[in-house]
């Protein structure tokens, strides 16, 4: 496109690499697509449902599900239309706002499971105190500013986005309409929305991460200071799903920015489709098999929900810790089945990262030296 003309579509390029390969490609996406919302759908209506998950734990999971349908709806859609079309464009307009949705519920998430770490730190260290502080206002004040943090955070960048004139470049080498190649895609001076994008990125991520783990280790020198080895592993076990999720999104991201940039694009949409797919996927699995609260009542309640439709609205919200859970009544074989799955999940996981890590990619795909810009798929791309 002519310098000097306007922008009024861009043309994303997807994985131009896998020709011959898009169908079975789109079909395996769209399965894990509707086998996640079915497994997200589940946690909300089985938490909805039933009176003992009604619990802050399981009200913070209520929202980071309903934030894992909407940011997977935001990509998969245009990514599994790069598999069955030559050309796939998008209007500037949807661009920008698929942009604005994608960081938001990025951002969010990381706001969220900060809350969970603090939810968590409560819960095991001052459990005494736990259900006099965590009360149901503190926990709709807490979400509720985690989603405000989120939207006000992008809004503010979009804002000042959406006012530079496009005129350059309106090929984006991604499956969705990512920061860098949009800027890149103005001749005006975008210096200053770039330092604002990198002091917004060090508040979400560095600064959700350092909270984080001031309170993991908080959480593990009260754990450490229990004499029975059976005590901790219980009390660990009540933190143990938001943990192994925590590793997961902040694995990605540092394994994606935290390493040699040289031959690392192609790599990193490989690293944002997993982030994009396949963590919503493991989400609701996590969640189920490493919380034995959850076992107890998610398989039950999702076949009186299939045969008799939903119960009574939700009771008020205790704050309950999960410590004391018992063992689930379901069938050891169904068990050895969901643990089998989440050990296997994991082990693709690992390595497909150690696959990535080692592979150096000769001739990558990619538009020119400022590649550089996409670091703003930080806010969770």
């Amino acid at each position: 496109m002519r310098n000097g003309t306007a922008i009024t579509e861009f043309i994303l390029l997807g994985f131009p690499g896998i020709q011959g390969l898009q169908i079975p490609f789109f079909t395996v996406i769209f399965f894990i697509y509707m086998l996640t919302l079915a497994g997200i759908g589940l946690i909300i209506a089985v938490v909805w449902a039933e009176p003992r998950l009604q619990i802050p734990v399981y009200f913070f999971l209520c929202n980071l599900s309903f934030r894992e349908i909407w940011y997977t709806t935001t990509v998969i859609p245009k990514l599994q239309e790069t598999f069955v079309v030559a050309r796939t464009a998008i209007c500037t307009p949807c661009c920008l706002l698929q942009a604005f949705f994608h960081f938001f519920f990025g951002t969010t998430e990381f706001f969220i499971l900060t809350v969970m770490s603090f939810d968590r730190y409560l819960a095991i260290c001052k459990p005494l105190c736990y259900p006099t502080i965590v009360t149901s206002k503190l926990c709709l004040q807490l979400a509720l500013s985690s989603w405000v943090a989120g939207f006000t955070l992008v809004f503010c960048h979009v804002v000042l986005l959406i006012q530079l004139p496009f005129c350059g470049n309106n090929v984006i080498n991604h499956f969705y309409c990512d920061a860098g190649p949009i800027l890149r895609a103005t001749y005006a001076d975008t210096n200053i929305l770039e330092l604002l994008g990198l002091l917004a990125t060090i508040l979400v991520i560095p600064g959700s991460l350092v909270f984080t783990m001031i309170s993991y280790i908080y959480i593990l020198s009260t754990i450490l200071q229990i004499t029975s080895a059976a005590g901790c592993q219980k009390t660990f076990s009540t933190c143990a799903s938001h943990l192994t999720i925590v590793c997961l999104l902040y694995g990605a991201v540092l394994f994606m920015y935290l390493r040699p940039t040289a031959h690392s694009f192609k790599t990193n949409k490989v690293v944002s489709v997993l982030n994009t797919i396949l963590t919503p996927l493991l989400n609701p699995f996590i969640y189920t098999i490493r919380n034995k609260e959850a076992l107890e009542t998610t398989w039950p309640v999702a076949f009186q929900l299939h045969r008799d439709g939903p119960e009574l609205p939700l009771k008020p919200m205790t704050a309950v810790s999960t410590y004391d859970s018992s063992p689930p009544p379901l069938t050891a074989s169904f068990g050895t089945f969901l643990d089998t799955t989440a050990t296997l999940s994991g082990s693709i996981w690992g390595l497909l990262l150690t696959w990535f890590r080692e592979k150096r990619l000769d001739n990558p795909v990619c538009l020119g030296p400022g590649e550089q810009g996409h670091i703003q798929a930080l806010l969770r791309g």
